[in-house]
């Protein structure tokens, strides 16, 4: 534990804590990553269970998100411990996150259709609530690195940077898997592989980090409580239909690229490139979004990289054989608005959470990022369930040649509907009213509270 810096202190991060706190994301975000992006196809296609019932497996594990991720950021928020309050949760999944992230790609050969969609479901949901126990203990600590305003976009674009470079490693591994005649031996070498550095990243951050002592008790009286401070904020509310409307359209690319570049534009092994063509300019415009966001603020800079990112999606609807060049433009415009969101939304969200100590008195990073988690993950869940429906629906056939319905449905759902979801979340983040001046005001009141 570090001991309480003085009220109102602005002073930069150490570069080195920033990074430490920042790698986990990468080893962490590979993992579930590829699962997200790439397990679906690969469950449709390699272990030939219906797309409608992979869409049903999603939104199961959505609804689990509904326990498990309020749940985890409530006992975050309570935990007491001389680490702190959210290191020993990092702690204590370190190693399991390597157990169970194979589980999912490898259920024994001999299992019949109903034992392999157990062995499926229950990997996935042991995953889940494993990566669970993780993630929003991270995300809280992010939130507590720093109370200055401008800094908190700092540590999450560097943490957007390890989550980049966590999808540049699936776009590798997508390479692999893609090409591999022996599609299981792979699939357990890379997430074995991915579950092992994971576990070494973490210990690094554990003892590198410091957390704040003045948060520690601070959390809410019990989860039903902290929920219905969640809904009470309007700063809030309003993000979470925000990221509801916004994750609809984020997750249609994870779920339908894979379909997009083998039954669309005819070569599978274009994926991984895709994934590059998404996250090296997203990694690049890091320092221009940082700048953005001094300059013009944190809301009128993610507002533009939602336009951006939706026109982006929208021109993939006219993805064509040989239409590589609209691919990759695409694809970098989602890039670069995705860059823009990761860096200054979870930012955004660090301030809405100082609205309510201001108005509470507690410190719940946990229970306000499961909160968003959980609405990222049924948004995501939802589309996948969506996918499997629609494309049960048009007749799709694994590893055939498509209706030409089913190209249109895949077309719709990979770029019309990601465009509009987008488009929404853009015009209904123009309510929100929380600007720097205000932030700097309610920090400046929490900062005279501590000092009497």
């Amino acid at each position: 534990m570090s001991p309480p810096p003085a009220p109102g202190a602005t002073s930069r991060l150490p570069l080195l804590d920033v990074v430490a706190y920042s790698l986990p994301a990468a080893s962490t975000g590979y993992l579930s990553l590829l699962l997200t992006i790439y397990f679906f196809k690969y469950a449709t296609d390699v272990l030939l269970i219906a797309p409608a019932v992979m869409g049903a497996l999603f939104l199961v594990a959505r609804v689990w998100d509904a326990v498990s991720d309020p749940l985890a950021g409530y006992l975050s928020d309570r935990t007491r411990s001389r680490m702190g309050r959210r290191r020993p949760w990092l702690l204590a999944s370190a190693v399991p996150l390597t157990l169970v992230a194979v589980l999912p790609w490898i259920p024994p050969t001999s299992l019949g259709s109903p034992v392999l969609l157990a062995w499926v479901v229950g990997s996935v949901l042991l995953f889940e609530t494993t990566a669970t126990a993780f993630a929003v203990p991270h995300q809280a600590l992010g939130a507590e690195l720093s109370l200055e305003h401008h800094e908190r976009t700092r540590i999450f674009a560097f943490r957007h940077a390890g989550t980049g470079l966590g999808l540049v490693l699936v776009a590798a591994a997508l390479h692999v898997m893609t090409t591999s005649q022996v599609k299981r031996a792979a699939a357990l070498f890379l997430n074995l592989a991915g579950g092992i550095v994971s576990t070494a990243l973490i210990a690094l951050a554990v003892v590198r980090l410091r957390e704040r002592a003045e948060h520690l008790g601070r959390g809410s009286r019990g989860p039903l409580h902290a929920l219905r401070d969640v809904w009470r904020n309007r700063h809030a509310r309003l993000l979470v239909a925000v990221f509801l409307i916004e994750s609809l359209g984020s997750a249609a690319l994870g779920v339908l690229g894979a379909y997009l570049t083998q039954y669309v534009l005819g070569d599978e092994s274009l994926f991984p490139r895709l994934l590059m063509g998404y996250f090296v300019p997203s990694l690049l415009f890091i320092p221009v979004a940082l700048r953005l966001s001094r300059r013009l603020g944190k809301k009128r800079t993610w507002m533009a990289g939602m336009l951006l990112t939706s026109v982006s999606f929208g021109l993939l609807f006219f993805a064509r054989p040989g239409a590589l060049w609209l691919i990759y433009v695409a694809a970098a415009g989602a890039g670069i608005g995705g860059a823009v969101g990761s860096t200054v939304g979870p930012s955004v969200q660090a301030d809405v959470i100082d609205c309510d100590e201001y108005a509470t008195g507690e410190r719940k990073e946990g229970t306000y990022f499961a909160v968003w988690n959980f609405v990222r993950k049924c948004a995501a869940g939802l589309t996948g369930w969506l996918t499997g429906v629609v494309l049960q629906v048009v007749g799709f056939e694994p590893n055939a040649a498509q209706s030409d319905g089913a190209l249109l449905a895949i077309r719709m759902l990979a770029g019309i509907f990601p465009c509009a979801a987008y488009a929404c979340g853009a015009l209904l983040f123009a309510r929100f009213d929380l600007s720097e001046a205000e932030h700097r005001r309610i920090r400046a009141e929490l900062d005279a509270r501590a000092m009497r």
